[in-house]
């Protein structure tokens, strides 16, 4: 567990770490686990959020109730078929097992997944207190495999190692250890894609696929949004990867990239340009392959398409959003990708968060900002309540915990993050996204609200009366 960790944290893919001098690349991008710092995602958290989304198979968390019930339904990934994945699993220990160990009741755990529900898998999640007391989750998986014949893939990601993002690359690491090449597809194209690290929240990756099908590209596997356990284990035939988020699973894209060859690209689905240069990239890409070149006047002529259909939805609010004043506060690919799709309908973005950002992120971030972007690293209520005020900003661009700060403020907020309900991808997702920015400021409310309670209003002076 350790070694692995390690491996993770000394990602070669990641800029960060190739930016380090020797002696600072071998400390890796430890950190020391705060109390409390779970708060905002711990490592199992991460490992949870990031394959779950593989509808088919259970999913099965091994410690106390707590755990699955604080990772709960904390991201809207839509399925577009099975449900199990919906299905909380968990062998609840109690005290009993602390002491005794809880080996036996994980078995048993499985066991009755396999029996009443016949997955074609069962993903196992190692948390604190079973790996603290010492389980061993990756022999009961073993064990499991061999007597029932089935997918057991043990995920070792207790939540005292790191925070979230090390659980994404945890997750990664057990598919590639135990998921990824273990199944042959039926067929193969010359024009079989990965997407690697979207996760179909609120159905997103649907507004992408249909464009997809245009081009005559098949979608072999997407890891993990709406995925089928045998879609991921096939991954490995892909003539092509599109990295979504590096933040999160970049150790896949790279290691697939050394084992089976599969080049890939770092890409967005946010904003027209973007959403354009994503089709353009996977075309040039799989025409490198050996596609036929014919595939780059396809993709040439769809985006000309979409791109006019999608401006002329956006004419009107093009005027009544330019020059609005936006406060961005989340990360990773968001960080750059919603600043550009922002941009392209004429508003102005004083600030974006970094915190979750890759430096590839930030390059990208001053490219579209200037050399005076205001990135932010990190941001606490109180600071972002001023900022909102200094900045004078229109609308705030949030996670749901910072919606609180917005109201306070009295200014409109709209989720942008995983716990979203609208798809915002593609160019569908473009004109969606301005659709709801351009409701929420120009909701009467706000009018109502910023003015005067009528006891602040001083009256009005009495007539003068003459004889």
């Amino acid at each position: 567990m350790i070694t692995k960790v390690a491996e993770v944290l000394d990602e070669p893919g990641c800029e960060h770490n190739r930016n380090k001098s020797d002696k600072d690349r071998k400390k890796g991008c430890t950190k020391s686990a705060q109390p409390g710092a779970a708060a905002g995602g711990c490592a199992f958290d991460g490992a949870k959020i990031a394959l779950q989304p593989i509808v088919d198979a259970a999913h099965l968390v091994h410690g106390p109730i707590a755990c699955e019930g604080n990772s709960w339904d904390n991201r809207g990934a839509a399925s577009s078929g099975p449900l199990l994945y919906r299905t909380g699993f968990t062998t609840d220990l109690d005290e009993q097992d602390v002491i005794m160990g809880g080996e036996k009741r994980l078995f048993r755990a499985i066991r009755e997944i396999l029996d009443k529900y016949d997955p074609p898998a069962v993903f196992v999640y190692q948390t604190c207190v079973p790996a603290l007391t010492g389980d061993d989750v990756e022999a009961v998986c073993k064990a499991a495999r061999e007597q029932f014949g089935k997918p057991v893939i043990p995920v070792n990601a207790p939540g005292f190692v790191g925070g979230k993002n090390l659980g994404n690359k945890l997750a990664a690491e057990a598919l590639l250890d135990h998921v990824i090449g273990t199944q042959e597809p039926d067929y193969l194209t010359d024009h079989d894609i990965n997407i690697i690290g979207e996760y179909n929240l609120s159905g997103e990756l649907w507004q992408v696929t249909p464009l997809l099908d245009r081009l005559g590209i098949r979608l072999l596997a997407c890891i993990s949004g709406d995925a089928r356990y045998r879609e991921v284990a096939w991954s490995h035939r892909a003539r092509a990867s599109m990295m979504v988020c590096s933040k999160a699973m970049i150790n896949i894209a790279r290691k697939m990239e050394e084992r089976y060859g599969i080049p890939f690209f770092e890409g967005s689905f946010y904003g027209i340009s973007d959403m354009s240069d994503a089709l353009r990239q996977i075309a040039g890409l799989l025409v490198r392959q050996g596609a036929h070149a014919a595939l780059l006047d396809r993709t040439e002529a769809l985006i000309a398409e979409q791109e006019a259909v999608a401006w002329e939805r956006l004419l009107p609010y093009r005027e009544r959003l330019a020059g609005k004043r936006v406060l961005l506060i989340t990360g990773g690919v968001k960080s750059w990708s919603v600043v550009s799709a922002l941009q392209e309908v004429g508003m102005e973005v004083v600030g974006t968060s970094v915190k979750k950002s890759t430096q590839e992120d930030k390059h990208r971030i001053v490219e579209l900002m200037g050399q005076d972007a205001h990135m932010i690293e990190s941001i606490t209520p109180r600071e972002m309540y001023a900022m909102l005020a200094e900045a004078k900003a229109d609308i705030l661009m949030a996670g749901g915990r910072s919606q609180f700060v917005a109201l306070k403020a009295k200014v409109p907020f709209l989720d942008i993050n995983q716990e979203r309900h609208h798809a915002y991808a593609g160019y569908d997702g473009m004109v969606n996204l301005v659709d709801r920015i351009d409701k929420a400021i120009h909701n009467p409310v706000w009018a109502r609200l910023r003015k005067p309670a009528p006891w602040h209003v001083a009256p009005a002076a009495a007539p003068t009366v003459t004889a």
